[in-house]
């Protein structure tokens, strides 16, 4: 049966945007390969959807985050080059090795789990070694990089490893200029430098994330690892806008108003009053809480597009709902409310409101729970 009643809420997630994104990051780094970063659900768009839209916009290599995510890319056909970074003891190496994926080993404890997987599988496992090189999160400290590399080049004689990379991630690349930016970039250099010292030799070496890729020639290396700007969000919003860029964003959230009615002066609107109305006015429902992903933190600052005219979240956000007041105008219940999108139909986008939930825009869009629909399309920025 065909459905013509608006949609409670949807995430329009467009496929042709994202992959003009990928080609406009390409071209800030010409000579390096390009890994989509999908992690997240792809950010929230659609992990399947999107690493399938970069690769046919000339994407090389799909990272993820996790194995789970890696192993349910290639169940569905990505025969990509596939990397995964984050493991924990006892995490699923056979099935990882089996199917070929990267797998990131930051320590010779992981070293150990890989090799017993590639023994277990008869075949020789892809490893990834990772430098921390001023994160402090995942990576191989400098002073323990010599043992891990040592490891790797023994386990390689073997046949139970090829190292076919080594990587690091930047913790400021988003604030131009930081001391630590040029600070990891040495320390990456040398540790990269001893490895290939010692005999490893790695098919690619990469620390670009999205703001280095854009901002950073010098660290591109061999691959780039865009995430955040594969989805027309800026990584950097201190210097420049996605257009700014030449980035566009790829999700448009929308709701439809759940109820329209007439409200007097002074009345309470939503959990603890921390709105009342200042006059007679119109209130407008959004059928949408922060249990669609919607945060809490941008009660009563929060941007909305209704009728051509943004307004303010009224009071607190719910669950499930939250209320905009809507002036004394009456539109339709049904009608459509506007979330975020691109910008240029003057509604708010992700960023407006990372700003008013004091958050940024990565949250705003990887937040949006499971039972909001994503609804991809192919638009394009003049459809």
């Amino acid at each position: 049966m065909t459905q013509t009643a608006p949609p409670r809420v949807r995430a329009e997630i467009d496929l042709a945007a994202l992959r003009a994104n990928v080609r406009t990051l390409r071209a800030h780094a010409p000579t390096a390969a390009f890994m989509a970063v999908v992690k997240a659900d792809g950010y929230g768009h659609g992990m399947l959807p999107c690493a399938r839209a970069a690769l046919e916009a000339g994407a090389t290599w799909v990272g993820t985050a996790t194995p789970e995510e890696a192993l349910a890319l290639r169940a569905a056909g990505i025969d990509a080059p596939l990397m995964c970074w984050l493991w924990t003891p006892g995490g699923p190496w056979r099935e990882a090795v089996e199917a070929g994926l990267d797998i990131s080993v930051s320590g010779t404890w992981a070293l150990r789990e890989v090799t017993a997987a590639a023994r277990a599988a008869t075949r020789t496992a892809r490893v990834q070694l990772k430098a921390d090189t001023g994160l402090g999160r995942n990576g191989c400290m400098p002073k323990d990089w010599p043992e891990l590399v040592a490891e790797s080049l023994r386990a390689e004689a073997d046949g139970l490893v090829q190292v076919t990379g080594l990587w690091s991630h930047f913790a400021c690349a988003d604030e131009p200029g930081h001391p630590s930016v040029q600070a990891q970039l040495d320390v990456f250099r040398d540790m990269v430098a001893y490895a290939e010292e010692q005999g490893i030799r790695p098919e690619v070496r990469h620390i670009a994330n999205s703001p280095a890729t854009l901002t950073r020639p010098d660290t591109h290396f061999d691959l780039v690892r865009p995430g955040i700007a594969m989805y027309g969000i800026s990584p950097s919003p201190e210097i420049g806008a996605p257009q700014d860029f030449g980035l566009r964003p790829v999700m448009t959230l929308t709701a439809a108003l759940a109820s329209v009615k007439h409200a007097p002066a002074q009345h309470g609107v939503s959990y603890g009053h921390h709105y009342t109305t200042p006059g007679a006015t119109t209130l407008g429902l959004v059928p949408a809480g922060y249990g669609d992903g919607i945060p809490r933190h941008a009660s009563g600052t929060g941007p909305v597009l209704v009728g051509g005219k943004l307004r303010t979240v009224a009071g607190r956000i719910a669950m499930d709902q939250f209320v905009v007041d809507l002036g004394g105008d009456e539109p339709e219940v049904g009608s459509e409310a506007v979330l975020f999108g691109p910008g240029d139909q003057g509604e708010p986008t992700a960023e407006d409101w990372a700003r008013a939930a004091g958050t940024i825009g990565y949250e705003i869009v990887t937040r949006i729970g499971s039972r909001v629909p994503r609804v991809h399309v192919d638009k394009g920025p003049n459809d």
